[in-house]
């Protein structure tokens, strides 16, 4: 026995030919289309071959709504006959359809504010976001509350929930670049308000709840660089009003003459005497 090598073949695709009697068929391709009115068939826009002796016809499509479709007819016929047949119809997107959304789950489909009264979201069992509640986490106050022998919540927020959370409050309204923030002076922070509760665990260094009735955040969790014009130490700097300087009155019944003499002692040489007031 001798020895046998790999053995290879050459595979080649041969592209297939138009058969020109499925091409000029446009009238076959067109009458079998029965799924609508004639009149929501267009203009021919050409033909490609799938294979030997089987042909593909496109018609415009002019149903409403099917902007940019088109009729798509597949034809063929047997060897040696000029009898062409009507294998398939189907309604296909042409290249500038207007097509609906790619599908995605309702998991990913849900936004904000959704949930609606008596509305259920169920919770995945692998939901990246929460933990175990038997297991050890990084945030203290988590295990205050988790740890309790089987009898505290059955799951508690995991580091990448907390830290998906906190950025997205950071982020969105409520964080340091909401416009009621920019606008509020620089010393009005949250963090610096008597209003402000610091939540407990990990988020107390960033977050907290706003406690001010008059607060537009008043009862939701805002960043302590956060800030509005309702801040506690806020306060309206009263306009200094300009204070007219009055004349100066003298009043000449109300003057009390003082005598003032001079003190005890030899006088200097040459000065002369005299009184320094009147008696």
């Amino acid at each position: 026995m001798g020895k046998n090598g790999w053995v290879t073949r050459s595979s080649t695709s041969r592209t297939a030919r138009l058969d020109q009697v499925c091409a000029t068929a446009v009238d076959v391709a067109r009458a079998g289309i029965t799924e609508v009115d004639p009149a929501e068939v267009g203009d021919h826009q050409g033909v490609i071959a799938e294979a030997d002796r089987l042909v593909t016809h496109f018609f415009e499509c002019r149903l409403a709504g099917y902007r940019g479709w088109r009729w798509a007819v597949t034809v063929t016929r047997v060897p040696r006959s000029r009898h062409v047949t009507v294998c398939e119809t189907t309604l296909l997107p042409g290249p500038d359809a207007l097509l609906a959304p790619s599908w995605l789950p309702w998991q990913e489909r849900l936004q904000p504010g959704d949930l609606g009264v008596g509305d259920l979201l169920p919770t995945p069992a692998d939901d990246e976001r929460l933990a175990p509640g038997y297991l050890l986490s990084d945030d203290p106050a988590v295990e205050e509350t988790a740890w309790e022998l089987g009898l505290g919540r059955a799951r508690v927020m995991s580091r990448e929930g907390r830290s998906d959370t906190a950025q997205r409050w950071y982020d969105g309204d409520h964080g340091p670049a909401a416009p009621i923030a920019v606008a509020a002076p620089r010393s009005a922070r949250c963090g610096t308000c008597g209003f402000y509760l610091p939540l407990a665990g990990a988020l107390r260094q960033s977050f907290g709840v706003c406690g001010n009735f008059y607060a537009p955040d008043d009862g939701r969790a805002v960043s302590a660089d956060h800030g509005c014009g309702a801040h506690s130490e806020a306060l309206v700097e009263a306009a200094e009003v300009p204070v007219e300087e009055l004349p100066t009155i003298y009043d000449d019944s109300e003057v009390e003459a003082v005598a003032v003499g001079r003190a005890s002692g030899p006088a200097e040489t040459g000065e002369p005497s005299e009184p320094y007031g009147q008696g």
